[in-house]
Formats: structure tokens, sequence, C-alpha cells
């Protein structure tokens, strides 16, 4: 099942999938977030990338809704972060496996489907699209295998066909490479630019700089703050730099300088 794509004039064809202004998050005393504006285009790959500890994982979870102390303007989709009508059309893969060690791979899909798509109550249906999703990640020969016997990699294709289920318009990836070899990684991004191609819309958090290089577009975050918002071509020529890595190097050393003290306005 793709997704049905959208007259030019609709109005989610102009709409992002996703707009923040001034937004802000608090855990305790310390702002994680502070003030951030951004949009994230339809039908792309959008990559929020920086250090961790930077904000990254705590941007997400105010965009799906499970974030405490969010301030500001966030919407998804054309309705309010975490609104219920989202919850079958946004997909969200965390960092760490959200799936049952103890079930095979399809037996997880089952179980998951059932849940999240309770609307098709016809097990043929849901069956149909357990096998697709399982095609889509590349497991179908490990689809009766028990999941807490897969690699790293595996494990997280598992999270990710969980997160494919019912076709959502937008999937939300917390460092879905981290601690996987440059061939997994580069499986998986083929993935991702697969998956655009239907129409879907990616946000991918990442701290390696060069799956920057991957995306159509990127948000740069350091110290809960925005540094920049735009194609990788543009930041590199806007810095005059060869690599994104260099870009945002650039831009850390400008806002360091910018906000050292007995710096001039």
């Amino acid at each position: 099942m793709m997704n049905k794509s959208r007259p030019p004039g609709s109005p989610d064809a102009v709409t992002p999938a996703v707009h923040a202004a001034d937004l802000t998050v608090v855990r305790g005393t310390r702002p994680v977030l502070r003030g951030i504006g951004f949009t994230v285009p339809r039908g792309r790959i959008t990559g929020l990338l920086g250090p961790s500890g930077c904000g990254k994982s705590t941007l997400l979870r105010a965009l799906v809704g499970t974030q405490a102390r969010v301030t500001g303007t966030l919407t998804v989709l054309g309705r309010p972060a975490g609104h219920p009508d989202l919850r079958s059309r946004v997909g969200y893969v965390t960092q760490a496996p959200s799936v049952y060690l103890d079930l095979t791979v399809r037996q997880n899909l089952d179980y998951f489907a059932a849940v999240l798509l309770p609307g098709r109550n016809r097990t043929d249906e849901r069956r149909r699209e357990v096998e697709r999703v399982i095609g889509d990640v590349d497991l179908a020969d490990h689809a009766d295998a028990l999941t807490g016997n897969l690699s790293g990699g595996q494990l997280s294709r598992v999270s990710l066909a969980v997160a494919l289920l019912g076709t959502p318009e937008l999937l939300v990836l917390d460092e879905p490479t981290v601690g996987l070899d440059p061939v997994l990684r580069r499986d998986l991004w083929n993935l991702f630019h697969r998956l655009t191609e239907r129409g879907t819309t990616l946000l991918v958090s990442s701290h390696v700089m060069d799956e920057a290089e991957r995306c159509h577009r990127l948000l740069l975050m350091r110290d809960g703050t925005l540094l920049a918002e735009d194609t990788p071509d543009a930041l590199r020529t806007r810095t005059d730099t060869d690599t994104v890595e260099a870009a945002f190097l650039q831009l850390v050393d400008a806002a360091n300088a910018a906000t050292a003290p007995g710096t001039q306005p």
C-alpha cells in the first residue's frame, strides 16, 4: 500500500509535515530546547544533526507528543503535536529497540498490527500488511527467527518495520543507524530514500555528520538551539566548505565567537 498522491492545490500538498515556532522545553530548571523554529517539508528526508546531548531526542519526543513541559507552537501534518488523529499517521522509532525479544519477527509484527491497526479486523488484511513491511526492511529470510537472536542491525529493522505498519505519512527516526556497520547503514539509507519515493516524509536524527550528505534538508542543532536550517549544498556554499561537518564546525565557531565575553553586538 502506498500513500496516495495529493493534488498540487490541496492543503496537504502545501502545508509542511512539521512546523515549529518558539519551541521550548524545560527539564527541571534547565532549558533543553531554547525557542527554536523550523519546518519539515513533505516527501523529503530531513536530517536532525548535532552532538549527543544537544536536544535531538527531546525534540523528537515533543513532535510525537510524549515530551512534558513543551511550550510554543508545534504542528504535525496540520494537527497539534500529540493529537489522537496522528497516531496512525506518524511512525516513531526510538533509539532503544521497542519490540519483544521473546517473540519472532512475524509474531512481533502480528501483535503490533493488531494493536496499531484496529480498523483492519480481517486477519488476512493484517497478514498482508505484515508481509509487506517484512519485505520493506528485507527481513523475509528472518521472519520466523526469534527477535532476541538477531543482530543489532536486524533488530533495528524490526523496530522500523513496526513503525511502517499502516504506511504512515511521517516517520520519526531517532538515531536509527547508531552502532551499525557501513554496509547496514548504506542499506538503511537506501530504504529511507525508497520510502520518500512513495511519498513518505522522514525526520532522521543522527550525530554522525557524514549522514547529513544523504539528506535532502538539514536541521543543525547545538545546545538546544538551531544553528542552521538548509540543504546540504546551500550550507556548504554559505560557509565555503567542502563537507557538512566542516560547515557545522564553522557555524559552531561563529556562534561561540558571538557569545564570547566582551563580544560587541
